[in-house]
């Protein structure tokens, strides 16, 4: 049987309006927050990629709402594989990533194992077949880890030099944007 939330998920269109709407409806009944986190990564679900698209709108306005989710959310990062699903989890991820270095107090706090996850997927999703802007907000995840991690900033360095050429303007200007605040 359909959850309520289930049921809404089935008539969320791709378009700003239906995602923001759909998003209001949560921040208005927190209830269901914890069922919309879950959906996100059960792949099997038919609607999880729209349960993405809802967390990302969600996260703008209430994103320490994910903070007892967060070992779940960061451990199953990976098996997230449909494109659509990838990109709004990258830019949450990016959200988080921000969020708990500006150490603020009632900002987002993750573990090193929840930091380590983030790393791992960033640099997979950067090196791996998906859409630019997934890899956009990657860079942008991976170069603030960097400002902690001294070893990220070399390894980006290397990938984006490498792969400049063969990609899209939209990547370049990413790219070239992270370069210069590197060197």
């Amino acid at each position: 049987m359909h959850s309520e939330l289930q049921s809404r998920l089935e008539y969320v269109k791709p378009c700003r309006a239906s995602r923001s709407m759909t998003a209001q409806d949560i921040l208005e009944n927190k209830f269901s927050f914890d069922e919309l986190v879950s959906i996100c990564f059960s792949p099997s679900d038919k609607n999880h990629h729209r349960a993405c698209w809802i967390l990302e709108y969600v996260s703008y306005e209430e994103l320490i709402w994910l903070q007892p989710h967060l070992d779940f959310f960061c451990s199953n990062l990976k098996i997230l594989k449909e494109e659509s699903a990838i990109r709004s989890i990258a830019k949450v991820m990016q959200h988080l990533i921000k969020s708990h270095y500006k150490k603020e107090a009632n900002g987002i706090v993750l573990s090193e194992e929840n930091l380590q996850n983030c790393i791992e997927t960033s640099f997979d999703w950067l090196i791996n077949d998906v859409k630019v802007a997934t890899k956009a907000y990657s860079i942008r995840t991976l170069y603030i880890l960097g400002n902690h991690y001294d070893w990220i900033h070399p390894e980006l360095q290397i990938i984006l030099n490498k792969d400049y050429a063969k990609h899209s303007s939209s990547y370049k200007a990413v790219a070239k944007e992270v370069l210069r605040k590197i060197e």
